[in-house]
């Protein structure tokens, strides 16, 4: 099983470079056994783009978060305070190796899901 997560399209192209090594996150799945992510480019993209293995995901609150992942993060420190703003914890899931996909894939068509996730769903690919 792995997660599908909606990413702005500037920041998966960051992940798949290589400049952003966080995913940071308001809300953060039970289940401890995945271990990939599929990320899925919002819009304009609007297609599945690739996925990366968890290294680990940490869970504090924001400051310290940031503290410990903002050399890595691939975003700005204003962003980040404006994404978290009304948070408390926040959690960050350390990207391990990554693989674009040479052709990009269509949640509907590839995956059967009709709309990208809120913030993430399930899936058996």
């Amino acid at each position: 099983m792995k997660v599908l997560l909606a990413i702005k399209p500037e920041f998966a192209e960051k992940i798949f470079d290589g400049t952003k090594k966080f995913e940071f996150r308001k809300t953060i799945f039970k289940n401890k056994s995945i271990r990939k992510i599929v990320v899925y480019a919002s819009s304009p993209i609007k297609r599945v783009i690739g996925e990366f293995e968890i290294d680990h995901i940490i869970s504090l609150d924001k400051e310290s978060l940031w503290q410990k992942t903002y050399k890595l993060a691939g975003i700005s420190k204003s962003y980040y305070d404006s994404y978290f703003n009304s948070k408390e914890l926040a959690h960050a899931i350390k990207i391990k190796a990554t693989k674009k996909y040479k052709i990009p894939l269509c949640l509907e068509l590839d995956f059967n899901i009709k709309s990208p996730p809120q913030s993430f769903v399930y899936i058996d690919n």
